[in-house]
């Protein structure tokens, strides 16, 4: 988007204000894995690379260059000047720290599994391991390090700009508590405050050393219980910018009624789904599984709940990321009421079938809807139950309380074909919350991983792809698109193909322009 002709931007200290949800852990790169906190961490930190806010493409930050001759052995070497917020420098041991850090099995970090194809890794990331130094990183200076990975994975330099691979300053493994309580970052912003459940505060960090400085003097991120408050506060111009508008503001375009000129309809890198508890037998069945699959409606649903918004999936990887394959699910993915019935009667399922998610974000009024299109197609009763914030949805995940099928949506870390299977789909991986296992879908990412072109790793992943959606442990809704929305204040607004607001170009017009 454009600045709109004439406007003079208001004075580098203006502190805007953007939409959130409570991150679930506290605001440690390796520990956060959801969308509440990744949002603050690309504020607080920058890694090796960034990706670009139109096309995702990969560019350098902190990295230098990053050298490989045969996608085993990487040699990275850093660009002088970077510094932490708290004015010590970004060196190579700012990285491989962290990165032990994240992997080391007794730290139970949430992106560890980011960090598994570096050598040594199983070794280091066992529960009980007393071995935390990783033998594939190894420090040359303070700006160069290697990393030998335990085999060829020609998508390693794309993945470095996602949270697992972020530096951590001194300051966190001096003072860990200290640290959550003030994050340390060398991101475009800093950390000013925080109050749990209301907000988090960061303001702009003069000393900066990437290319993509920002605009703006702060962000206030703001949690919001009801997405229908935030709607609200945007279009009254209390709230500077909502990543996704409430599905009801779809209905007859009323958005465009109350946000004239104020909003932005994209596709980004992400699909919606929903997963199958596997550790609860009722799921153990896949023919239930697919059964359910094919209960669902897809585009009716999408033209009922988002008035056409989104795009019906077909498969588990979104479009416009390399190497996806169209019609991946075929039939498992498409309505087939009478092979889901045909399929169900065999399997002596009974009972109720319940689906779950967070409602501090938009997700219950097309939940109800795909219960009753279960409910109608198989003629067992479902039932939508409420979790009220996704923080407690994750914490209750990673316990297995939930038995319920739950909404599990994802947004790509990286842009590949790879971040839509690996981290949720390969045994023990750390996203992989349904603990789907199958030795054939772990054999055919391996050797995706170490092809010696990306022709041939795509081939792979497609195979792995269609074997998953043949167990389907979780179900593909819909390929995502998301309309934003902003004040009357915001100018150079640019959502990213991550769903999220490009922060470091967007301005704010003075009062009375």
């Amino acid at each position: 988007m454009t600045a709109v002709p004439g406007d003079r931007v208001a004075a580098a200290s203006t502190i805007i204000s953007y939409h959130g949800t409570e991150p679930e852990n506290a605001l440690i790169p390796g520990h956060t894995t959801e969308s509440g906190g990744t949002k603050i961490m690309a504020a607080l930190f920058r890694g090796l690379v960034r990706y670009d806010a139109i096309d995702a493409h990969p560019h350098y930050a902190v990295a230098e260059s990053v050298e490989t001759e045969d996608s085993r052995v990487f040699t990275i070497r850093l660009k002088r000047g970077w510094t932490f917020h708290d004015g010590s420098p970004v060196t190579a041991h700012s990285f491989v720290d962290a990165w032990n850090h994240t992997a080391y099995g007794p730290n139970r970090m949430q992106a560890s599994s980011f960090l598994a194809h570096i050598d040594g890794f199983d070794e280091v990331n066992a529960p009980g391991s007393a071995v935390d130094r990783l033998r594939g990183l190894h420090v040359v200076d303070d700006h160069e390090f290697v990393v030998t990975l335990a085999e060829p994975f020609s998508e390693f330099p794309v993945t470095l700009g996602c949270c697992a691979f972020f530096p951590l300053p001194r300051a966190f493994f001096d003072d860990r508590a200290a640290f959550e309580a003030n994050p340390v970052g060398n991101g475009p912003f800093r950390f000013v405050s925080r109050k749990r459940e209301e907000h988090i505060l960061v303001e702009r960090y003069d000393g900066y050393a990437g290319d993509d400085r920002p605009r703006v003097g702060g962000i206030e991120f703001r949690i919001y219980a009801d997405l229908a408050d935030a709607y609200h506060d945007v279009m009254a111009d209390r709230l500077d910018y909502l990543d996704v508008t409430p599905f009801w503001a779809l209905e007859d375009n009323r958005y465009q009624r109350d946000l004239p000129g104020r909003t932005h309809d994209r596709t980004y890198l992400g699909i919606q789904t929903v997963t199958f508890p596997l550790y609860d037998s009722r799921y153990a069945d896949r023919r239930v599984r697919q059964a359910i699959s094919m209960s669902i409606d897809r585009q009716a649903l999408v033209d009922k709940i988002f008035q056409g918004h989104q795009v019906p999936a077909d498969g588990l990887v979104p479009p416009a990321v390399s190497g996806r394959a169209d019609d991946q699910g075929g039939e498992l993915c498409s309505y087939a009421p009478e092979r889901a019935r045909e399929l169900f009667a065999q399997t002596g399922f009974t009972g109720e079938i319940q689906l779950t998610s967070n409602v501090d974000s938009p997700n219950q009024p097309w939940m109800e809807e795909v219960c009753a299109m279960v409910s109608r197609t198989l003629g067992v009763p479902c039932r939508f139950v409420a979790i009220p914030t996704l923080g407690e949805l994750r914490r209750k995940l990673n316990t297995q309380e939930i038995t319920a099928i739950f909404r599990s949506g994802w947004i790509a870390d990286y842009p590949s074909i790879e971040n839509f299977l690996s981290p949720m789909f390969r045994t023990g991986a750390t996203d992989n919350v349904g603990k789907y296992s199958n030795p054939d879908v772990d054999e055919l990412l391996h050797a995706a991983d170490t092809a010696p072109d990306a022709e041939q790793a795509w081939k792979l992943y497609q195979q792995a792809e269609r074997t998953i959606l043949e167990d389907m442990p979780t179900i593909p809704i819909w390929y995502q698109s998301t309309l934003s929305a902003w004040s009357t204040r915001m100018r150079d607004v640019q959502p990213n193909p991550f769903r999220e607001l490009d922060i470091t170009s967007v301005t704010v017009a003075e009062p009375g322009n």
